[in-house]
């Protein structure tokens, strides 16, 4: 009985096998031969360009510092992260992250004038010129005569757009406007000269350049003969107000009875206003002229023709009065502008507000003019020194204001905090701080 089964099965069964294979055959056929569980090669990755990292950065000379110590200079930036409540660079800017090779890091720097104005735009120029020296991997956006306005802003955004990732607004008036846009980026990092105020992406750095001041203000009481000082000044900021001060203190130190006098030209850069400042001044009598201006060709040629000593500020202008120049205070941004540069390129920068001075070679001394007596030179260089190792504290109380009002009591030094934030001028100066 099974066999005569299987016998009758075996038709219907080939038959059905016959049709299956028959329709394998077609589908194989559709899928042009390739099994059905086959996949098509990949392409691999394209392999990435090589990232580069940035070269170490060898710490500038005493030379380059204006006699200041490498150590100090370095000191500085230890105690500003150690002191940093912010995360490194590395974990959130833009800047920290790895280039391809051939690519540079983009800053974008913005002057409130000319890049030649003999005075802060070009000393900020100088520092720029001093990064692209001294780290080739970076490339200087520039933009200059730009308001202290919104201006600033769409500034700030075309050279975002353009790739920088390190942005540094020089002038005061900028940290308002500035300070509205960096929640919109904050990859981005916002260096600004001299802000009390940071955030996470935006921090500032600023030079104690008062003391340099101070020693101006030496050689100036020594020189006077009518006892009479000029400072024309732009506005009543705190910055203003400090140099003004330690200006007077220290020609007040050598001669106590001097005078200073104050004009404010309400702009930082108004050749007209200027001219007549000085003119003002010197028909008071004033023979001994200094200043805080953006731009100060104008006022030291108009003290070189009255024939009064003048002092300097920002930037050697010494070639504007080669007979009449005594020295000046300067800035020294190029090694701090490349040091914060390297630090947030290297992603160790957390944000601060740094402030240094001669100690650390952030301001330098001008050269003396030509005409420069002797003893003034030597009185200038003492008092430099005596203000880079600590002997020589200006203010330290009792110090009075031109009320005669007690601002800091006997014996007392006061915090840099203070010094920043002062809003009053000393006893024996003639001005307003309003």
């Amino acid at each position: 009985m099974p066999s005569r089964l299987l016998r009758q099965l075996r038709v219907p069964i080939l038959a059905v096998l016959t049709a299956s294979l028959a329709v394998l055959a077609l589908v194989l056929s559709a899928c042009g031969g390739e099994s059905p569980t086959a996949t098509p090669a990949v392409d691999p990755p394209p392999t990435p360009p090589p990232q580069v990292a940035p070269a170490p950065l060898a710490s500038p000379t005493a030379e380059q510092l204006g006699g200041g110590s490498p150590q100090r200079f370095l000191q500085v930036f230890e105690q500003g992260r150690a002191a940093s409540a912010f995360r490194p660079t590395a974990e959130f800017a833009a800047a920290a992250r790895p280039l391809p090779d051939g690519e540079k890091l983009k800053v974008g720097i913005i002057f409130s004038g000319s890049q030649r104005d003999l005075g802060w735009n070009q000393a900020a120029a100088a520092g720029a010129d001093y990064v692209e020296q001294t780290l080739p991997g970076v490339e200087i956006i520039r933009a200059e005569n730009i308001p202290e306005t919104a201006e600033v802003q769409e500034v700030a955004e075309q050279m975002i757009r353009d790739g920088a990732t390190i942005v540094i607004p020089t002038s005061f008036g900028y940290s308002g406007p500035i300070k509205a846009i960096i929640g919109k980026h904050p990859e981005v990092m916002f260096l600004h000269l001299g802000d009390l105020e940071i955030f996470e992406n935006y921090g500032s750095f600023f030079a104690n350049i008062w003391q340099l001041e101070y020693a101006a203000g030496r050689a100036a009481g020594t020189a006077t003969e009518t006892g009479k000082l000029g400072f024309i000044a732009a506005f009543p900021i705190p910055s203003s107000l400090l140099n003004i001060n330690a200006f007077h203190l220290g020609a007040q130190s050598v001669n106590p009875d001097v005078e200073t006098t104050v004009i404010m030209t309400n702009a930082w850069c108004d050749p007209g206003k200027q001219v007549t400042a000085v003119k003002t001044m010197t028909d008071a009598g004033v023979d001994v002229l200094t200043l805080q201006q953006d731009c100060t060709k104008t006022v030291i040629e108009a003290a070189e023709r009255a024939g009064v000593w003048v002092t300097g500020f920002h930037y050697d202008a010494s070639a504007a009065a080669p007979q009449q120049w005594i020295t000046g205070a300067t800035w020294n941004w190029g090694p701090v502008m490349a040091q914060v540069i390297h630090d947030i390129r290297s992603g160790v920068y957390q944000t601060s507000a740094k402030f240094a001075g001669i100690e650390a070679g952030w301001a330098k001394l001008a050269p003396f003019g030509s005409q420069v007596p002797e003893n003034i030179r030597q009185l200038v260089l003492d008092t430099v020194q005596g203000l880079r190792d600590g002997r020589i504290s200006p203010f330290t109380g009792p110090i009075y204001d031109q009320n005669n009002e007690l601002r800091i009591p006997p014996g007392e030094v006061p915090t840099e905090a203070y010094l920043q934030g002062i809003d009053w001028l000393a006893q024996g100066i003639i001005g307003r701080t309003n």
